[in-house]
């Protein structure tokens, strides 16, 4: 079932086709029924949400109950065990700390021609975020997209998450939520809630930025109101890429690969090693560990479509096929990771050594989970404050500063042929303020 290409050749189209997955999924004909959720919702607001939400989750709401109320999320802290309430709490302290250090500061520069220039960085009023249900509950992205937009200093933060069964959210998701300082929760998932995010309906505030990876149709529908409002990636099915030599064992390695697949049908998991033995090591332990496995059905066919072992000529060949790949995910499982990271550029996150798995990602390292997919590593980066986040540029000239610069203002403006640009320049050099800041 987990083929072994030992041909670089054949290696590289397969990566290129497993890259590539998310183009052949019926993009056409998705984009089109996104493009009709999205303007029915922005023309029906609540109503649409809610007919949306019987048609595709087969729960039905009234536009009242779209709001989680105060009782379910108080006994949602009764619902989950002392174990897991302290892992919330550790993630969240640890995802904290992590992104408190990258939050940019405002600067100011007199510079010495009596120009000031300077940099503001400010948050955005509101901020949504997009959780996930469907085939599990996800406390962990509550607390990756949330804090983040908190450590930035966003004041509201609306979030968004599709019901199961009697309208029921799960309770650590609501636990999560809490924690991060999110009180404003909605039942409603898919394309339609990030349309109620973009456009707004008498119950969901508008936001100015939508967080938050989903299925195709969320991917999709956040592509299209991108523009109306910032997003944080196009984010695609998971992926995991593991470097191995022969001192990997393998075990771990097939645990990893399934870790992936069992996301989602298309879900992606690549290992590269010079190691046919370590390659043949770890087919047979993938096939032992799907024989009992709870979630088999999903996770063997993505292993079956996008699951692959390449036997490489060196770590060196296989650092720089995964360059051109450039994973979600990246394992260096690998004796001295540090000795080959140098050669690594394009990652959304590395995971160093044996004893690293990804799964330390994406609950409690404190690094962000919500990574670039698809390639899109090549150019993109992790979600942090940043994503929050805009800046503006302060810029200030004394009539000095303004004489002495005029002239090459005025030339490029004249070459532009925007005369009133010059003229804005040549009407205060010839008459200047009466206050200077000399």
């Amino acid at each position: 079932m987990l083929r072994i290409i030992p041909q670089l050749s054949e290696l590289r189209l397969e990566l290129r086709r497993i890259c590539d997955r998310i183009q052949q999924n019926d993009i056409v004909h998705k984009e089109a029924t996104v493009q009709q959720i999205l303007q029915t919702v922005q023309r029906q607001g609540d109503r649409a949400l809610v007919h949306y939400t019987a048609e595709f989750d087969q729960v039905d709401l009234t536009v009242e109950t779209l709001r989680v109320k105060g009782d379910e999320l108080d006994a949602a802290y009764q619902q989950v065990s002392k174990e897991l309430l302290d892992a919330i709490r550790l993630a969240h302290k640890q995802i904290e700390h992590f992104h408190r250090q990258h939050l940019p500061k405002s600067w100011v520069q007199f510079n010495p021609d009596q120009v000031v220039l300077g940099k503001r960085y400010t948050p955005v009023d509101v901020a949504g975020i997009y959780v996930p249900g469907g085939r599990a509950a996800y406390p962990s992205t509550v607390l990756m997209n949330a804090i983040p937009a908190k450590v930035a200093g966003v004041s509201q933060i609306v979030m968004v998450t599709p019901p199961g069964q009697n309208r029921a959210i799960n309770p650590a998701v609501l636990v999560a939520a809490q924690e991060a300082g999110i009180d404003e929760i909605y039942r409603v998932g898919g394309a339609q809630a990030i349309a109620a995010l973009a456009y707004g309906t008498a119950t969901i505030p508008a936001v100015d930025v939508i967080t938050g990876p989903g299925n195709i149709y969320v991917t999709l529908a956040k592509k299209q109101v991108f523009g109306k409002v910032g997003i944080d990636s196009l984010a695609g099915p998971s992926e995991v890429l593991i470097i191995a030599d022969e001192g990997a064992n393998p075990c771990h390695i097939a645990a990893d690969m399934l870790a992936q697949a069992e996301h989602d049908p298309l879900a992606a998991a690549i290992l590269l090693t010079p190691s046919l033995s370590l390659a043949e090591q770890v087919a047979a332990v993938v096939l032992d560990q799907l024989a009992e496995h709870p979630r088999r059905l999903l996770t063997e066919k993505a292993i079956a479509h996008y699951g692959l072992i390449g036997v490489v000529e060196s770590l060196e060949v296989a650092a720089q096929l995964s360059n051109e790949f450039a994973p979600e995910h990246l394992e260096l499982e690998i004796e001295t990771p540090w000795d080959l990271v140098d050669q690594i550029r394009h990652a959304g996150a590395i995971f160093m050594g044996y004893s690293t798995p990804e799964a330390v990602g994406d609950y409690i390292a404190g690094p962000n989970h919500t990574l670039p997919t698809s390639g899109a590593a090549r150019y993109a980066s992790a979600l942090g404050v940043e994503t929050f986040i805009k800046h503006s540029s302060l810029i200030q000239y004394s009539p000095t500063a303004l004489r002495k610069q005029g002239n090459a203002i005025m030339a490029l403006a004249e070459a532009e042929g925007l005369i009133s640009h010059r003229d804005s320049v040549r009407l205060r050099l010839e008459a200047p303020p009466t206050i200077d800041y000399d």
